[in-house]
This record gives C-alpha cells, structure tokens and sequence, in this order.
C-alpha cells in the first residue's frame, strides 16, 4: 500500500485528530486513540473503517442502538419545525413527552425536564430542601443521606452527594448537609444514621460507577419504610437504570415500591442529551414560580426523540428481549468465569452487568478494556476492578455472541490463557446454542 492510499490517508488523519483533541480539550478525560465515526444498531466504526461491537452504548445511553430508524425520523421532523424557543413559551414536544413519561410512572404527578442527570439530580436536591423549608424545618435538618459507593454527578452538589472521596478531593470546601452512609445494603447502618434532621434519602438501585452493585431485595421496601416513618423523601436516582436497562422500565419496579422522587437522564434520549425529574404527590408542587430552571430544559427536538425512544421501549416485548439478552450475556460472563478463572462474580441485572476481577486482576479492568478495543469490542469499567456490560437493548443475538467472542480472545491473551483455534469460537460459540436453543 502507498503512501497515498485511502487508508493511509485516514490513519493520519485519526492521528492528526487525536493530536488535536489533545491540544485543545480541557485534560479532564482520557479518550481512546480512535475516532470514532459512524454506527448502526450495537456496531460502530472508527474513521479508518476498523468495526466494533459496542457493549457500552455511551454508557447506557444509546439503548436503541445507533441510527435507530424511528428516533432519526422523530430528530429530523422536529429539526425541520423548530429548535428552541426557552421556557418561556409552550411547546408541544416536551408537553407530549411529560403526559408520557408520567402516564408510564404510577407513582410521578409532574415533571420537570433538564439536560443530564447530574442536573436532575441537582434538582432532586434542591427540591427536597425546599420540601422540607416548606415543613418549617431548619437548616440543620435538612439533610440528605447517600450511601458510600454511590454517584450522582460531577456538579459540586450532586459530586458532594456522591459518597466517593476520589471524585471530590481537591474540590473544597465541599456543600454542606449531606451524610454519608457506610454501607450499601445494610438495614442496620441506615437505622443507626437516620434521625429527624435528614428530609430525604437519594438512592440508585443498581450502584453502576460503584462497582455494579444491586441493592438487595427488600432493601429499597426498607428505605420506603424509613422515609415514611421519618417523615423523609425517598429520590431513587434511575440515570443509569432506568428506562428500560434491567428489564422493567425503571428498576425500583422489581422490588414493588413508590419513590417520591426520581430522576432520569441517558436512555431517556437516545443518544441526545436530556434529563428528568419525576415527582409524587408529596412534593409535586414544591418548586414554584422562579425556584428553579433550565435555559435548554424541554428543548422540542430532545423531547421529540426522548418521547419516541420511551415509546418505543416501554413495550411487553422489548423488556422480554432485555430479558433474553441478559440471560446470554450472564451465561457467556459466567462460562468465562469458570474457564478462565478470571472472575470472581457476575452480578447486575438485565442488561446492566458487572464481572468482578478475580484478585491478581485488581486493577487492570482499563487495561482490560482497552486490549477488547484492540480486538473489536467495547466494555466499560465500574471502578479499577470490574468490567461493565451495558449493551443496546436491542442488540442481536449475532451482535452479542461476536462482541463476547471478541472480549474472550481479548480476555485470554491479555492473562495468557489458551487461546481457542483460529477461526473456531470455541465453548463459547456452544454456549449461546444451547442458552437459545439452537444446538
């Protein structure tokens, strides 16, 4: 191949690019060297064409995949009406989208929309703040419980919610009026913190930057219980979980309770940035007139498409294919598990997985996942130890067992397993035949 050649062409225009971005972006991320340039459903390609199976979905938010034919149609005939207009003025879009999303969520009354789940967050803080100044309550008890392990943002606010010391350090003086409970999952612990000073309690079902960590059953019935007991709000924090991820349109549904708060942001959009903050009775009507607001919240061509992906999500039979998915994506993680050793446990649930590092891994999971990218797949990580699984809800099942196949190889040779015979996908192959049925 000359030095002329297309492909060349393109290899040094990735480099010219990555120079670029490093030159001239903020140093606050840490980007593959690829540029990433077109996808179709849970494939993308790079600019010099090389395909890969994305098992990240942006970080669990493209769950229908890339280019989804309804979401492109909904983009372009928003596009073609109207852009932004500020809230100042009606616009039918986000009105259609809030009758939605509230009609879907039995326990919501009113919405307020914003650009990404940090704000959410931040204004599920404040408006359990302004619940409880509308109780009488002063300063002091005004508190907000979060759990070690959680994350709810970068914002100052919502990064001080977030009880992980590394996301804060350097950052004070942090905001004040939040408690830190140590341990996810412990009855005892929340029993032992809770006193009439703190107004709320602000949760994520499945702990995703904390390791993918679910919450136990029974244990959101607890906080339920709690909160009413003391007279607190309970925010469950779905950024990440909601909208269709674990196989029910919001996670909290699989153990049977009613926040009264919640907030939303990722799948919402499709791929577009948009945020939400669901609220119940209890405190629907807090933020009045002039409390709180968004330049871009409810912008019409983001809720044109959040309003066709949560249409076309929210269906019986796209939660059976997360289901199914999940049950592929468990199975292959597990035989990998037990064949590589390289795991210690599989746990998350539908399509929102986590594969623990077996000890002399610890520390290596972004070494890992750069070796997949290497190899044609890309997995995300929850923390030095584990690797995240967090795939297009309507990832094919062909989709799936390459992407899997390709992290196995990845896998093995990056921790000097046998590697399976050229051409031949091995156990693995045999594994996705007998889950669905096929061999």
């Amino acid at each position: 191949m000359t030095e002329t050649s297309p492909k060349h062409n393109l290899k040094a225009l990735t480099q010219e690019l990555v120079a670029k971005g490093k030159r001239y972006y903020v140093p606050n991320y840490k980007p593959r060297e690829m540029i990433l340039d077109r996808g179709d459903g849970a494939t993308v390609w790079d600019l010099e064409g090389k395909d890969y199976i994305d098992l990240g979905a942006g970080i669990a938010v493209c769950g229908l995949g890339h280019q989804d034919p309804d979401l492109y149609e909904a983009l372009v005939n928003q596009a073609k009406k109207l852009w932004h207009t500020s809230n100042i003025f009606y616009t039918e879009p986000p009105i259609r989208l809030a009758e939605a999303i509230v009609e879907a969520t039995p326990f919501a009354q009113r919405v307020y929309f914003c650009n990404s789940g940090a704000e959410a967050n931040e204004a599920a803080i404040k408006l359990a703040r302004k619940y409880a100044s509308g109780q009488g309550r002063a300063p002091e008890y005004r508190q907000i419980m979060t759990f070690v392990g959680s994350f709810h943002g970068r914002t100052l606010t919502t990064v001080t919610a977030t009880a992980q010391p590394k996301y804060q350090e350097g950052f004070e003086p942090l905001p004040a009026g939040f408690i830190y409970c140590p341990q996810f999952n412990d009855e005892e612990a929340v029993r032992r913190m809770m006193s009439d000073k703190i107004c709320a309690i602000l949760v994520e079902p499945i702990q995703g930057e904390g390791g993918v960590m679910p919450a136990k059953p029974g244990f959101l019935k607890f906080l339920r219980d709690i909160c009413d007991e003391y007279g607190a709000l309970l925010m469950i924090d779905e950024v990440q979980t909601g909208v269709g991820r674990t196989g029910k349109l919001f996670a909290h549904e699989w153990d049977g309770i009613e926040p009264d708060v919640m907030t939303l942001a990722k799948a919402l959009g499709g791929g577009l940035p948009i945020g939400a903050m669901l609220v119940g009775p209890k405190a629907a009507d807090v933020l009045q007139f002039g409390s709180h607001g968004s330049t871009f919240g409810g912008n019409p061509v983001m809720c044109a498409v959040a309003l066709a992906s949560l249409t076309k999500i929210n269906t019986p039979v796209m939660m059976a294919q997360v289901e199914a998915r999940a049950q592929l994506l468990t199975n292959a993680l597990t035989h990998m598990q037990e064949v590589l050793g390289c795991f210690t446990q599989i746990r998350g649930r539908g399509l929102m997985v986590g594969a623990e590092l077996a000890p002399e891994w610890h520390g290596k999971a972004g070494d890992i996942s750069e070796a997949a990218r290497q190899a044609g797949v890309l997995v995300l990580v929850a923390g030095p130890n584990v690797m995240r699984f967090l795939p297009p809800l309507t990832i094919t099942e062909e989709e799936l067992q390459l992407g899997l196949t390709r992290f196995r190889k990845a896998l093995e040779a990056f921790i000097g397993g046998e590697k399976p015979k050229s051409g031949d996908d091995g156990l693995l192959s045999r594994v996705f035949r007998k889950i669905v049925g096929k061999g």
